[in-house]
């Protein structure tokens, strides 16, 4: 989308400053603890790009504040590398380089606010190769540590702390699996090993819903929406984005909640 078609969608440039007030009126404060998903162009233009964004949730939040982003590993190996012939395995597992929170780039399909802000002075990444997350603020620690190598969104991962903390999700236009196991290079005491991962399948098709979503429809919009009815969190508009404010316990219930009673409900 060009500049141009930016500035028609969003009514002119999105300033720091307009961002914070749309922000604050969505009900965003200081000292909030806040995961965020964004596509940037769905805010329109934005002059700074990613860092005005993320400027302008730090001034929202203030110094007591924390931001959260999910990263992932943009260049990790591929799950199916060891159905690959023995010699491109052996290749693979001799040279790839091992995981490094600080260096390895975040994964490009979460949109560049995530690469952005792990860049950031003082930002903390966890230490999950695939499911790595990063946070920014007197939080971001505690949100971190530890995060299990195996069923890493699941208890003590940065998403479980994310809740105890009362912390919430931000969505600013963007909204049973199958388990899968796996494995990539990470260093452990300065040591470089591949270690084996069992993790939630998100790849397509990894969650059968369309019994109960719409041909063509995202299933996490329709969660999305059902949890809006259900009067939990709020809507608003951040820039051009269309966004949603949730508390992050509350939305957790919900969602497996619904999950469990659509998907168990008579065919």
């Amino acid at each position: 989308m060009d500049v141009q078609e930016l500035l028609r969608r969003s009514g002119g440039p999105v300033t720091r400053d307009r961002i914070g007030d749309d922000l604050t009126a969505l009900g965003l404060g200081p000292g909030d603890t806040v995961m965020f998903h964004t596509r940037l162009s769905a805010i329109g233009y934005v002059p700074g790009g990613p860092q005005t964004v993320i400027d302008a949730l730090l001034d929202v939040v203030g110094p007591t504040g924390t931001l959260m982003v999910s990263c992932g590993w943009n260049d990790a190996p591929p799950y199916d590398f060891t159905t690959w012939p023995s010699a491109w395995q052996d290749a693979v597992r001799a040279h790839h380089p091992a995981y490094d929170p600080e260096l390895s780039e975040a994964e490009h399909t979460n949109g560049r606010l995530p690469e952005a802000l792990r860049r950031r002075p003082g930002a903390v990444r966890s230490r999950h190769p695939d499911a790595s997350l990063a946070a920014l603020g007197p939080s971001a620690a505690a949100l971190m540590a530890d995060h299990p190598w195996d069923d890493p969104h699941g208890p003590g991962s940065p998403l479980a702390h994310l809740v105890a903390l009362g912390g919430r999700v931000l969505l600013l236009g963007a909204p049973g699996k199958r388990f899968v196991t796996y494995e990539q290079p990470v260093r452990v005491d300065g040591v470089r090993e591949w270690r084996t991962f069992h993790d939630i399948d998100s790849t397509d098709g990894a969650f059968d819903c369309s019994r109960v979503v719409p041909e063509g429809q995202d299933p996490f919009a329709v969660i999305v929406r059902a949890m809006l009815d259900a009067g939990i969190g709020r809507t608003g508009t951040v820039g051009a984005a269309d966004s949603r404010l949730f508390d992050a316990g509350p939305a957790v219930d919900f969602g497996v909640r619904w999950i469990e009673e659509q998907l168990n409900a008579p065919g």
